[in-house]
């Protein structure tokens, strides 16, 4: 059981008067401590509601975004990454730029040891857009490189297959 002085840092969690943000809000990300540093393990977040909106246009974009990391001192707290996630929703960026935005946030406040980003799009104008982006540790750096190898090979098995 994590004691208080562990939950120090984390405020948003069980707080009922938290307000959602109105625009990007990165300040909003908390960190907690891993307890098992002694070994690599996987930790994944599914938001399948992610909402953005076009730069140019202002019309709204609706995604699914996939964080994956291998956390190694701090681990992000995933109330504040909900809301931080949700900070995006009046935040007017390409698809791209959100996953390599969401990648550097979270790189910068945790340091892990391996990290990446998905991001599944719904179509506008008749093309759907999946962005991936991730980043490691030297010690992780094959698994970097297999990661998008394998990326790119699942998309171009699925642009085949259409």
């Amino acid at each position: 059981m994590r004691t208080d002085k562990e939950l120090e840092g984390v405020t948003l969690l069980g707080n009922q008067k938290v307000s959602y943000p109105t625009d990007y809000a990165p300040q909003l990300l908390e960190t907690f401590d891993n307890k098992h540093t002694d070994r690599d393990y996987v930790v994944t977040f599914d938001c399948p509601e992610f909402t953005t909106l076009c730069p140019k246009t202002g019309q709204p974009d609706f995604g699914h975004i996939f964080i994956s990391y291998i956390p190694r001192l701090k681990m992000v707290e995933s109330k504040s990454l909900k809301l931080y996630l949700f900070s995006f929703r009046n935040h007017g960026d390409f698809h791209e730029d959100c996953v390599n935005i969401i990648l550097n946030d979270l790189w910068r406040l945790m340091d892990p040891r391996y990290i990446e980003v998905r991001g599944l799009f719904m179509p506008r104008g008749g093309i759907s857009i999946f962005p991936f982006a991730n980043m490691s540790d030297d010690e992780h750096r094959e698994l970097l490189e297999a990661r998008r190898r394998e990326i790119l090979s699942e998309n171009m098995k699925a642009a085949m297959h259409r």
